[in-house]
């Protein structure tokens, strides 16, 4: 048996990214699929329902997917998923959180409030708790899971006042990563860093569902390889520096990312400071409620703090983020007095 098991799921976007990540390490491991047969072994080691859940040889049993990347990038460093430009590594947590917070809900949204995708997908979430095979009577608790994820979503922020929004959003950022990716093998370069696995984690799910997956295919064929590529992928070589990366990078934060994951990510982070239940965060599109989300929160302060301290130092980064009007969404806002060191 592997010292590392990975209970996961096919359907879950956090567990496809952390299993890219262990096969982009080399590090052996076992994947569980979680079914009936495996939830007596999954409920003995989780604190929560959720996947995917790591068992690590010399580390207590982590179900938060960056954590994973974290703690595995620490452990093995080679080959690198972490930039040495400060400035490119904080803009990789930028996206990462993105992808984990933000694209999620327009995942979310796609699969279980469009009929058709919401149809497939309970089919497969019943498929695969049955161990990968179709039950006789499948009909029936396959619309209950149906009916039970569409619930969820406005817990998620994906309600139908938000959908528009979130329509948007998706088909926007996946434009614009389509430009990028026309000339770089990964976001960065050369080689994946966080940011690839988790934005392709959240595409790989939506290329599952009829709709998202019929306009990526059509509009978007290079994040559609690139995704493909992130279910296994190799460094191919070096992190580019910024400056060559910049052209098409800065589109996704000046054009998405700042108009949309920033302001809300803000704006959730300060009502759970306040312990207010609801957030409203407003887009260019209009207001943008929901539940507050606390772990949300934390992931994005955790992000803050990082782009924060980089700030001080980085020439660079206070540039890129303030040309692409994101610098205002990051409490240190004073800028160094001279190029970076």
């Amino acid at each position: 048996m592997s010292a590392y098991r990975l209970f996961g799921a096919e359907t879950s976007p956090y567990s496809l990214k952390v299993r890219a990540f262990l096969r982009y390490k080399g590090i052996a491991f076992e994947w569980v699929t979680r079914s009936r047969e495996t939830e007596t072994d999954f409920r003995a080691l989780a604190r929560h329902a959720t996947v995917p859940l790591l068992v690590s040889p010399d580390r207590p049993v982590s179900q938060e997917s960056t954590r994973m990347l974290f703690a595995l990038e620490s452990s093995h460093p080679e080959p690198s998923a972490t930039p040495d430009d400060p400035a490119l590594a904080a803009l990789s947590l930028i996206l990462e959180d993105y992808g984990d917070e933000w694209l999620n809900k327009c995942m979310f949204q796609q699969r279980w409030s469009n009929k058709p995708d919401r149809d497939q997908a309970g089919l497969r979430a019943l498929v695969q708790l049955s161990g990968g095979k179709r039950p006789r009577a499948w009909k029936k608790p396959s619309v209950q899971i149906a009916e039970r994820m569409a619930d969820r979503l406005p817990l998620v922020g994906a309600s139908s006042e938000n959908a528009p929004a979130l329509d948007a959003s998706w088909r926007r950022f996946a434009d614009l990563l389509n430009t990028h990716l026309k000339e770089h093998l990964f976001i960065f370069g050369g080689r994946p860093a966080f940011a690839d696995f988790s934005l392709a984690a959240q595409m790989q799910q939506m290329l599952l569902d009829p709709t998202p997956a019929e306009w990526l295919k059509d509009r978007a064929p290079f994040v559609v390889a690139w995704c493909q590529n992130m279910d296994d992928p190799k460094a191919g070589g070096p992190f580019a520096d910024l400056s060559a990366l910049a052209p098409t990078l800065a589109p996704l934060f000046a054009d998405e990312v700042g108009k949309t994951y920033l302001i809300w990510a803000k704006a959730n982070a300060d009502a759970a400071r306040k312990g207010a239940d609801k957030v409203s965060a407003e887009l260019e599109s209009g207001p943008f409620v929901q539940s507050t989300q606390r772990h949300a929160a934390e992931a994005f302060n955790a992000v803050d703090r990082f782009v924060s301290r980089t700030l001080k130092d980085s020439a660079t980064l206070n540039a890129f983020l303030d040309d692409a009007d994101c610098l205002k969404a990051f409490r240190h806002t004073k800028k160094p007095a001279s190029a970076d060191a």
